[in-house]
């Protein structure tokens, strides 16, 4: 278990509170925010914002294969993965781990090994690093094992996705890339989409599949949802099974159904900073303006972050205490995290410090644990009344 920081008090800073930036102190002890008369550290020139709450992310998934055909030691990935979250503001993060038939990282057998090395290496963790499962949804045969590994490893959080129907659009429009997917994950073409074909033919199937899983996460206390949802029509299947969490809807209508529905939409900060998603979905810059969207998510880079919010800033979209509720109190409602999200006395210390000139996350405590530190914030703890020890890496 990583060890806390000793009590402190932040000063100077602006803090964000209440739904608007505060000129006040900010306390932390025992992992907790707190009050009272502490040995302070200055840190005029800040920002002390809730820390950022990741509902979705595979960027996992470079840190273990680099290469394709290069898997370093999964702790070591974890362990690196950890320190990126860290660095980059976030507190609390889902790794969005694929339950396919996709192969490679995204294999079962895969899933299982990384659920294991997870739950071996979690205290030597700054970061609270979870797992969201990417279920497949024609992948049926696997289910009972699926649920297996869901209980042993107690995952919170399982999306459906079916990626079936682009697979065997891309056969035959991007022959060279489904050959590139086919070769990482062991297969020839021809094996790759005769196996997208055998799962296409179990269509009329995974209806009943999809309700025996619901009524399982219900039984079991798991938050579930979709991904990638296609329209309004498919919201709303998903939206009746019990799956009321819209991650990343590809158009327009679905984000719009789902809200209708009093859905949370879940959009991918990539698509905010780059201006427009590189897949040619919907614009999620377009989405919030329009009340769209409730959280944004990593997707599969962890400074999007961080930049997405600021990026609305600075489009007028939204204030920053609004831009920043998108990382951090929105996305703990959205998955019943009450101890955190919020600079709230009793809470969890989940904060990050942040360069109120040229908006670098220069601090970030996670649980009360110090998991990152660099630059001037660094400077300030130097030369603090005592010495704050940095959590290990």
């Amino acid at each position: 278990m990583q060890a806390a920081l000793p009590p402190v008090r932040f000063t100077g800073a602006q803090i964000l509170r209440d739904g608007a930036l505060q000129r006040r102190s900010l306390a932390v002890s025992d992992g907790r925010i707190t009050k009272g008369p502490l040995p302070e550290v200055d840190l005029r020139g800040y920002l002390l914002l809730p820390g950022i709450i990741d509902l979705h992310g595979d960027a996992f998934e470079r840190h273990v294969l680099p290469r394709p055909g290069a898997e370093f030691d999964l702790s070591l990935g974890l362990a690196s993965t950890d320190r990126d979250a860290a660095a980059n503001g976030v507190t609390t993060a889902w790794m969005a781990l694929s339950w396919s038939w996709e192969g490679g990282v995204r294999d079962p057998e895969f899933a299982e090994r990384l659920l294991a090395a997870r739950d071996a290496c979690r205290n030597r963790m700054g970061t609270d690093l979870r797992v969201q499962l990417r279920c497949e949804t024609h992948l049926i045969d696997s289910a009972d094992r699926m649920l297996a590994a869901i209980r042993r490893h107690a995952i919170d959080y399982v999306v459906f996705n079916n990626h079936l129907p682009q697979e065997a659009e891309d056969a035959l429009v991007r022959a060279e890339e489904v050959a590139l997917r086919a070769a990482r994950a062991g297969r020839t073409p021809e094996h790759h989409m005769a196996l997208v074909r055998r799962l296409l033919e179990r269509k009329r199937d995974v209806p009943r599949h999809l309700c025996r899983l619901a009524e399982a996460f219900d039984t079991l206390g798991v938050c579930y949802g979709s991904h990638d949802d296609p329209d309004g029509e498919t919201r709303e299947t998903y939206s009746m099974i019990g799956a009321n969490i819209a991650e990343f809807p590809i158009a327009r209508r679905a984000a719009a159904a789902a809200k209708a529905m009093n859905d949370p939409v879940i959009l991918g900060a990539p698509n905010v900073v780059r201006g427009g998603s590189h897949s040619g979905n919907a614009r999620a810059i377009d989405l919030i303006a329009q009340g769209l969207c409730d959280a944004l998510a990593s997707d599969y880079y962890y400074p999007a972050l961080a930049q997405a919010a600021w990026t609305l800033v600075d489009r007028k979209i939204c204030d920053l205490p609004r831009a920043w509720a998108m990382i951090s109190s929105r996305p703990a409602e959205i998955l019943g995290l009450p101890d955190r999200g919020r600079l709230d006395i009793g809470r969890r210390a989940d904060l990050v410090a942040v360069n109120a000139e040229t908006r670098a996350i220069e601090m970030t405590i996670s649980g009360g644990v110090l998991t990152h530190l660099s630059h001037g914030a660094a400077r300030r703890f130097a030369s603090g009344p005592q010495q704050i020890e940095m959590a290990a890496e």
